[in-house]
């Protein structure tokens, strides 16, 4: 029996022993095609590109192996040898703001024809990436129709990546090459980067270009690298949630077929399309697939930062006690594949939506609230502008213009408040807490008063309690409680957040229990 499970398996491992060998060798079918193939860089090249300024600049492509390769750019000139696998890779002088210039690349290969792109800027690149809503299409946003009558603007240039899923790190991304805004290119772009470029090329009067890099109903482990989910043993649920998921795949399988039995009934009896519930494209959720086809094609190409809004398909019970851990393992290996030190990674807390019991979005928003104790990060927190009954709300606006404060103050040096009050610590004033907060100048309430706080006893049960704002602090009791010993506030899935400081910035949910 076990040498008939064996040869059942043989062909399996094989081919998963053959594909670790690939990946270690970087054989990938780009760069093992790179041998014969002519003068090529890689799709973040292109007319109307945005560079990174006051960085040396990287250029990087494929050619014939043994030919030299020369760069122009901007009055410098550079050279350099293919290598055996076809590739090739340089790096010019730094350089401030400003263009829009030429860049030239020529091989000394016989007959072969020089890349000449134009108009191309140097300013600062944001890399924008999650899930639906950092996709979410501008078009779809409350304030679209004013919005694309004026996105015209010279000096902010979208790339859309488009979507894939890989087992292995691409060379290079699918898509096509950079736009300038217009009411036509960014119409389908996302709206939170969008507004978050056209802020900060108006404030900080550089060139903007931000990278697109979303796919909807994504899991933030999809995102992450594979060695680095590997090397972190706490992280070990996460492939076991996803054998379960491919376990479950087969069942699921069957059911689509059934369902689209029923539609095409449906449509041929003229009524409605029955509605199904959602369920993942299964290579989107695989771990460091969407890093590998998504992410990894960008990390030679220097940015200023990233801005991140994810989170919500980590709420579910079993994925959710994971999310801290998980996502500054995110942020930790995006910073070190990159290698430009720890760049600004600013991020979006989700919102308030009802969801379901089986999902626990306060533990996701708590993680995202502990991130914050790593350098040059930032948070816009979002549970006021949120939509109970749906999961993606149409104010994109406020969410870029969040986002934006945050980079102002830690990427672009401005004396700005950038956020809301953060919940700092807890001592006990007799049958009370008092609650101390960070950003805190001006506590306030607006629209329904002070709401969701809870405390709790030695014994972990939570109670509604009763708050008072006094000064910069919060003082929190209830009747049911004695003695408490914990304290939260915004402790639901759509929780009543009415808490606010001086600059109109909402507290963050938080809990005083770690």
């Amino acid at each position: 029996m076990l040498r008939s499970a064996a040869r059942r398996s043989g062909p399996r491992l094989c081919r998963f022993a053959l594909s670790l060998l690939a990946a270690a060798l970087c054989l990938t079918p780009c760069a093992a095609s790179a041998q014969t193939e002519s003068l090529r860089l890689p799709r973040v090249f292109s007319d109307h590109m945005v560079l990174q300024r006051e960085r040396p600049i990287h250029v990087w492509g494929w050619g014939a192996p043994s030919e030299t390769v020369t760069v122009g750019f901007r009055g410098q000139s550079l050279s350099t040898r293919v290598d055996d696998l076809g590739r090739w890779s340089l790096y010019l002088s730094a350089g401030a703001a400003g263009g829009p210039f030429d860049l030239f690349v020529k091989s000394s290969a016989p007959d072969e024809s020089a890349i000449h792109l134009s108009d191309i800027l140097v300013g600062d690149v944001w890399l924008a990436s999650g899930q639906s809503n950092m996709e979410f299409e501008l078009y779809k946003s409350a304030t679209a129709t004013a919005d694309l009558a004026t996105a015209s603007l010279p000096n902010v240039r979208l790339l859309t990546v488009n979507k894939l899923a890989s087992e292995y790190a691409q060379p290079d991304f699918a898509g096509t090459g950079w736009v300038a805004s217009s009411p036509e290119s960014a119409h389908n772009f996302s709206a939170v980067a969008w507004y978050f470029a056209r802020e900060i090329s108006a404030r900080e009067h550089v060139p903007i270009g931000v990278i697109d890099s979303t796919w909807g109903g994504t899991v933030a482990e999809s995102w992450t690298r594979l060695t680095a989910l590997g090397d972190n043993a706490a992280l070990a649920p996460i492939f076991a949630e996803y054998g379960q998921m491919t376990d479950r795949e087969a069942t699921a399988q069957l059911e689509d077929k059934h369902q689209e039995r029923e539609r095409a009934a449906a449509r041929a009896a003229g009524k409605p399309e029955p509605q199904f519930p959602w369920h993942p494209v299964m290579n989107s959720w695989a771990p460091s697939m969407l890093w590998n086809g998504m992410i990894a094609p960008f990390t030679p190409f220097p940015i200023r930062g990233v801005l991140w809004y994810q989170g919500e398909s980590n709420s579910a019970l079993a994925r959710a006690p994971h999310y801290a851990t998980l996502f500054s393992t995110l942020i930790r290996d995006w910073r070190a594949q990159w290698d430009e030190g720890d760049f600004p990674f600013l991020f979006v807390q989700i919102a308030n939506f009802k969801s379901t019991p089986a999902e626990d979005w306060a533990t996701i928003r708590q993680a995202q609230l502990d991130a914050l104790s790593l350098r040059d990060t930032g948070m816009a927190v979002t549970i006021d502008i949120g939509n109970p009954d749906d999961v993606h709300p149409t104010d994109k606006q406020t969410v870029g213009h969040r986002l934006a404060l945050a980079a102002r103050r830690i990427s672009y040096g401005e004396n700005v408040e950038d956020s809301g009050p953060i919940f700092r610590q807890a001592t006990t004033e007799g049958s009370a807490l008092r609650l101390w907060f960070d950003h805190a100048q001006g506590l306030h309430t607006e629209h329904g008063g002070l709401t969701s706080f809870e405390v709790a006893g030695s014994d972990g049960i939570f109670h509604p309690a009763e708050a008072t704002i006094d000064g910069e602090t919060i003082l929190v009791r209830s009747s049911n409680v004695s003695a408490p010993v914990t304290a939260r506030y915004g402790w639901a899935n759509s929780p009543e957040c009415h808490l606010y400081n001086a600059a109109g910035l909402p507290a963050s949910p938080f809990t005083t229990q770690r």
